[in-house]
């Protein structure tokens, strides 16, 4: 299952020196599958050997340049953080961000996160997952691409431990809509929000991305779902 389209792109010299001297500490590096960003099966891996103990962990999906999560992890060292993304530059980026921060809680991995989900991550091993502005696909004939559909919602509930909470935001109003459908039919979740769309999590720094959206005059629209016993009734909280 994929949901990006890898680009690459030349590196400047501070993410070089980053995937160089930072990368020991900060990457970590599965067996792969057939491709450059797949995870080959059956290596689940507890995430306390990557982070020397055993702390409530926070998974980032598409962590981009870094900003949200290092953020995060500065703010909360008594937690522990790991970003999935598909683009060497990004996770340079990343590795830098952590060093100026002197944040240590942190993890990153270059992968297609169904398969971190699905064949490195342990079952029940994750507090809460994090999908901020994934790619919208927003043409029809592109939609199909799109990561929150009903075959991945799956592997969220596999990752997360009950009462864990995966936590959504998007600058399109179509693609919100879809991920709420989505979620709001799916076994084993219930809502973490009443009325249409859930506040903004206080959690989430803002992006030049949401900034983008925002100028361009879209609603930013947050969900958050939490996992529950599959087959336990639909609820809203307050």
């Amino acid at each position: 299952m994929l949901s990006f389209v890898r680009r690459g792109g030349r590196l400047t010299s501070g993410q070089e020196r980053a995937l160089n001297e930072l990368a020991p500490e900060y990457l970590i590096e599965p067996k792969r599958g057939d491709g450059v960003t797949s995870i080959a099966a059956d290596q689940e891996t507890d995430p306390a050997r990557w982070f020397g103990r055993k702390a409530p962990l926070v998974v980032e999906i598409g962590s981009g340049q870094g900003h949200q999560i290092t953020h995060a992890a500065a703010a909360t060292p008594e937690r522990d953080f790991l970003a999935l993304e598909v683009f060497t530059g990004g996770l340079a980026r990343t590795m830098v961000l952590a060093e100026q921060l002197d944040v240590h809680n942190l993890r990153l991995i270059e992968a297609n996160a169904p398969e971190v989900l699905e064949h490195l991550l342990p079952a029940a091993s994750a507090n809460e997952i994090w999908i901020f502005f994934p790619d919208p696909w927003h043409k029809a004939r592109h939609n199909k691409r799109r990561l929150i559909n009903d075959s991945f919602v799956p592997l969220i509930a596999r990752a997360l431990q009950p009462g864990g909470i995966v936590r959504m935001a998007t600058d399109w109003e179509e693609y919100a809509e879809q991920m709420r459908e989505v979620f709001d039919r799916a076994d084993g979740f219930k809502r973490g929000f009443d009325g249409e769309w859930a506040e903004r999590f206080n959690g989430r720094v803002l992006t030049a991305f949401e900034k983008k959206g925002i100028a361009k005059g879209r609603n930013i629209r947050d969900l958050s779902y939490i996992r529950v016993a599959e087959g336990a009734t639909q609820s809203k909280i307050g």
